[in-house]
């Protein structure tokens, strides 16, 4: 299963060649993980960062098509390979016709933060959270 969202290119996203500016394709990929975590793992963010974090380690990007202002692009993210405390997940964005905007691989890491805030280390996810994410492994 892959989680999917649509998100509409807007003037914000676009630079003066009319095209999207590809830090904002980053953001783009943030939020799809960020609905991801909230929609189907009951994880949102505004709770999680709380006490934890998941950051993204790596990340692999390929960009095949431009997109441009008012274009609908269907965003797809699925899992590829779930660890202790790491999940590497694959991701795509598509236009309207079909065409590839963007694909990659996104690892994110599964953080604790110490009492003070200073300080993050990796920590396992519970098994509930992997039978969660494990729905979404291709």
């Amino acid at each position: 299963m892959q989680f999917i969202k649509q998100e509409k290119v807007r003037f914000q996203h676009i630079d003066y060649a009319g095209i999207v500016f590809y830090p904002r394709f980053l953001e783009m990929l943030n939020g799809l993980v960020e609905d991801w975590f909230e929609e189907a793992l009951d994880r949102p963010f505004s709770k999680m960062h709380e006490t934890n974090g998941i950051p993204t380690v790596d990340l692999k990007i390929q960009f095949k098509n431009a997109a441009r202002l008012g274009e609908i692009l269907t965003k797809k993210l699925w899992v590829k390979e779930l660890k202790n405390s790491s999940i590497l997940c694959g991701f795509q964005f598509v236009n309207e016709a079909e065409n590839t905007v963007l694909e990659g691989e996104v690892t994110l890491v599964n953080v604790a933060f110490n009492l003070e805030r200073d300080g993050i280390k990796s920590e396992p996810f519970s098994e509930e959270m992997k039978h969660k994410i494990m729905n979404y492994q291709l």
